[in-house]
């Protein structure tokens, strides 16, 4: 059994390359920032006392992540952000993240604010997995 390769000199399929690794920079010199994950689910009164909806405290019933990247000696301007559906890239002049996250997420409708008190950017970021409409609605 022999399988066609559409051109012989492509060492590997697409489907082999795991996702995110276009931004992968092991020669970078720059540190990673401390960053932490939450997340955060909307619940009414008929889910803390009633346990009418299907929804628990794990991280499978929330609807946003949030990432909050500490970034001492930072200015906004000097932030590159670039978020794929499973990646998260951001780049300032001393610090790098290339973080891999543990849920599909809706890249194209996300927010960031950076806090200049607290020297964090936050990064809400909506998950969108399959079957959500089971545990939602």
């Amino acid at each position: 059994f022999q399988v066609k390769s559409e051109n012989r000199k492509t060492i590997w399929n697409t489907e082999e390359v795991p996702e995110g690794s276009e931004f992968d920079d092991t020669w970078d010199p720059r540190e990673q920032p401390e960053y932490q994950i939450l997340f955060k689910q909307c619940v009414g009164t008929e889910d803390v006392f009633f346990g009418m909806s299907r929804k628990d405290p794990s991280t499978a019933c929330c609807e946003d992540m949030v990432i909050k990247i500490k970034l001492p000696e930072t200015k906004y301007s000097d932030i590159t952000l670039d978020i794929q559906d499973k990646v998260l890239d951001l780049r300032t002049p001393k610090k790098k993240l290339l973080l891999h996250l543990p849920y599909h997420v809706d890249s194209k409708n996300g927010k960031a604010c950076f806090l200049s008190e607290e020297e964090t950017l936050e990064v809400t970021l909506r998950v969108s997995r399959k079957f959500d409409f089971i545990n939602f609605f």
